[in-house]
């Protein structure tokens, strides 16, 4: 089926562009809330599953006996700029478990800022794993392998202990049977499962109310949303769509990024998991389609408001500054998303 389009693009009063994607919101009782698009058929996750994929790290002992803060549980949930406060932190949670970075095995990435790139060129140095936007979960990774005393080497493999604990709790989490022929490799050499939409917003429901789940891993998971929401520029940083929101927000709302177009997100006071995908994969309009989707379900104060309606409708700018037009939601996504909501 052809998913519909849920945001436009506009340039003066001329629609320029068009966005297609889905939207799943599910209940703690795995009620399917809101449909909109193909939420059956199967998307990898990306990054944004990255709180799921730290689970074992927690319910596991393992953050106790290395000493993880709130800020390096939060590193690893996180798609970094790869600032100085994230490289440093990763090196940390290395050296807590007795390794270096050459441990890492998520490859080198320049900084997504430009300062950050340039003060490494300015000191005629290069990137490493470190700046890698993953190092924090490649670091809680190494860190979980370390105290289950398995072999750090090829902790990125499909078969490794690690890579097989991450893998049953996502089955376990999305209710989902994860083979070989749904897996791929994500960018930072992990394997990423593609499930369901829709399972992936069951899963969030639960992540962020602890419903259904066994006490340990409810447990593990609350200190994983309180990390996040404690320490909310560790997720991402600087100028980024996530931190913004759950510095805003303070606590009522975890969300998280996924390349090519895919979020997923908690909103605990109202049970819901949300898991979402623009179809071609655009960061611009993956994010209004998340600001809108929350635009419509939660009661905001003045600050949220004010928040919220630059995230859902931000501007399309010329390279002096001035607005040439603006991305938004389409009425359909608007109709649709008070009709299931209501």
């Amino acid at each position: 089926m052809d998913n519909p389009a849920l945001v436009d693009v506009t340039r003066g009063n001329v629609i320029e562009s068009l966005h297609r994607g889905r939207v799943a919101i599910v209940d703690t009782d795995g009620k399917l809330v809101c449909a909109i698009g193909d939420v059956d058929a199967r998307v990898f996750p990306r990054s944004a599953i990255k709180a799921l994929q730290a689970l074992p790290l927690v319910e596991s002992g393992a953050a106790d006996a290395l000493d993880l803060s709130d800020a390096e549980l939060s590193l690893a949930c996180a798609s970094h700029n790869g600032e100085d406060v994230h490289a440093n932190s990763a090196r940390v949670m290395l050296m807590k478990a007795g390794l270096g970075e050459d441990a890492l095995e998520c490859g080198p990435q320049w900084p997504q800022r430009m300062e950050d790139a340039a003060r490494l060129i300015m000191a005629d140095e290069t990137p490493c794993g470190l700046h890698n936007n993953c190092s924090g979960k490649h670091a809680g990774f190494l860190g979980l392998a370390k105290v289950m005393g398995v072999k750090t080497k090829g902790y990125v493999e499909a078969s490794h202990p690690v890579q097989q604990e991450v893998r049953l709790v996502m089955e376990q989490m999305t209710g989902d049977k994860l083979s070989e022929d749904v897996c791929g490799t994500d960018g930072c050499s992990i394997p990423t499962y593609a499930s369901p939409l829709k399972s992936f917003a069951r899963a969030f429901a639960a992540f962020g109310t602890g419903a259904g789940l066994e006490p340990l891993r409810a447990d593990a998971a609350e200190r994983l949303f309180n990390a996040c929401i404690n320490e909310p520029y560790m997720v991402a940083g600087a100028d980024r769509f996530c931190t913004r929101v759950m510095e805003g927000f303070r606590g009522r709302v975890f969300l998280k990024t996924g390349a090519e177009g895919v979020f997923c997100a908690s909103v605990p006071e109202l049970g819901f998991g949300i898991a979402l995908k623009c179809d071609d994969g655009a960061t611009r309009a993956s994010e209004v389609m998340m600001a809108t989707v929350l635009e419509a379900m939660l009661e905001l104060n003045d600050d949220e408001t004010v928040l919220l309606d630059r995230l859902v409708n931000p501007p399309i700018l010329t390279r002096r500054g001035a607005q040439a037009g603006q991305i938004r939601p389409t009425g359909d996504f608007l109709a649709a998303l008070k009709t299931a909501l209501s």
